[in-house]
């Protein structure tokens, strides 16, 4: 109880952080990315201290399992391009953090994703190429370590790939990403002890989502994930900026 007190958390807090912490986990499981954009708009209902450190926590766990799993299917030639491009998106980011406003980067965000989506559906034959993943991993690390949420800009560029190809292309992306974020927020000082108590209780959601996957991931697997992918991006995108016009 002593612990529940030091995190300002009922057990029904708890209870809540950890089933969408499950959904979204069974979600990322199928189609690679979604744990975040689920999960971090309850969560900051929740209490804001879940978001971004302890949530990039849980779905660190979540990705370095993806990664294991879909193994065969990765791509080890993105790394270098995608290393510097979340070096560069990362610093920026976290010593934002705290100074902009949270309407004003939800509309951003809200924006550049819808502007993503549109010009996917018009030219539907973007591929993971270098340039690419380049680029998209400048917005997905600026985009996580300010939020948590930065799989759209690296979920389009890998649309037109498989279930195995997807999963496990994005999660090495992700374990590289999620490990830059971490690290620049310790060393501006926006990740602490007590963080970890949070990241905890997350982390205790992604095993049942994963567990709850399976199905799911056998009936995708067998075709391309673009139209979930691409309709979650969507979504993410109106429900966040939903949240920045109810702000206004």
């Amino acid at each position: 109880m002593e612990i529940l007190a030091s995190l300002d958390l009922s057990i029904l807090d708890i209870f809540l952080a950890v089933l969408v912490v499950a959904l979204g986990t069974a979600i990322q499981s199928v189609i690679g990315f979604g744990l975040a954009m689920v999960a971090a708009p309850v969560l900051l209902l929740i209490s804001r201290n879940f978001v971004p450190g302890p949530l990039i926590v849980a779905a660190l766990f979540l990705v370095i399992w993806l990664a294991y799993t879909d193994r065969h299917a990765i791509n080890f030639s993105y790394l270098k391009v995608a290393l510097m491009g979340r070096l560069i998106g990362t610093p920026p980011a976290a010593f934002l953090i705290g100074t902009v406003s949270a309407v004003t980067f939800d509309m951003l965000f809200g924006g550049l994703v819808l502007m993503a989506v549109l010009i996917s559906l018009i030219h539907a034959n973007i591929r993971a190429t270098p340039v690419n993943v380049f680029l998209a991993t400048i917005a997905s690390g600026f985009m996580s370590t300010l939020s948590s949420i930065g799989g759209p800009p690296l979920a389009l560029v890998f649309q037109n790939a498989k279930g195995p190809e997807l999963r496990a292309n994005l999660s090495v992306l992700f374990i590289m990403g999620c490990m830059v974020s971490l690290t620049a927020l310790v060393i501006v000082g926006r990740f602490h002890w007590l963080d970890l108590l949070y990241s905890l209780i997350l982390v205790l959601g992604v095993v049942p989502g994963v567990l709850c996957s399976g199905p799911l991931k056998r009936r995708i697997d067998k075709q391309t994930a673009r139209p979930w992918l691409l309709g979650l991006c969507a979504l993410s995108a109106f429900l966040v900026l939903g949240r920045a016009a109810i702000q206004l």
